[in-house]
């Protein structure tokens, strides 16, 4: 495989698998019509920081850990599962009423949006084996692995964030019912839902898997 031919590949199959609705796209979509386009991108950030460093790890070798040690995996498994429940409980016992936050907390609210993006994909061991199984097969032939497979994950990375980008910017013209109360009190309740699922869906793989 040359590396245009690895190019052209990975980039149709990252591309296909970006544009498939999951926890980033939920958690961007209620972040802009909850708080904003700016935290919309903050979050954005996060997530796209949360799977460069996994890329990161896996083109170390890191990552193989995760497929090889039980311990290590559960360990990671059950941390994100309890994140996403806890975040995905308080948002549907106590979804947002409110578009734009207080004065006192408008800071807060800024860095809450970054560590809410990153810590939902950190604390998501799929992730990495998902690049630990996935990255290696579009590496060119001659090539040496680490820095192909990190060169893959910022690929994928700038994928990941020009297709959210859009998805922010193309909410634009449905700011007045993004604002609403009761719509945003809605999507809260919606993407507490998916966070929990994807939670639980951890929790589940992992004792089929085990």
């Amino acid at each position: 495989m040359t590396p245009i031919q690895s190019l052209l590949g990975f980039g149709l199959a990252a591309g296909l698998l970006t544009i498939t609705p999951g926890l980033d796209t939920a958690l961007v979509l209620r972040t802009a019509a909850s708080e904003g386009r700016g935290a919309a991108f903050r979050a954005t950030l996060g997530i796209q920081l949360g799977c460069l460093l996994w890329g990161a790890a896996v083109a170390l070798g890191l990552g193989a850990l995760l497929e090889t040690s039980t311990m290590a995996y559960g360990a990671l498994t059950w941390a994100g599962a309890a994140y996403l429940t806890v975040v995905g409980m308080g948002l549907v016992l106590r979804p947002r009423r409110a578009f734009v936050p207080g004065p006192a907390d408008r800071h807060q609210a800024r860095m809450a949006s970054f560590w809410r993006g990153l810590l939902t994909n950190l604390l998501n061991p799929k992730i990495g084996v998902f690049y630990l199984s996935f990255l290696p097969q579009f590496v060119p032939a001659g090539y040496a692995p680490a820095p192909s497979i990190f060169g893959l994950a910022v690929f994928h990375d700038v994928i990941g964030a020009a297709w959210l980008s859009l998805l922010i910017l193309s909410l634009g013209r449905m700011g007045p019912v993004l604002r609403r109360s009761g719509f945003i009190a809605w999507l809260d309740r919606g993407t507490g839902a998916v966070f929990i699922l994807f939670g639980l869906r951890l929790v589940f793989d992992r004792r089929v898997a085990g």
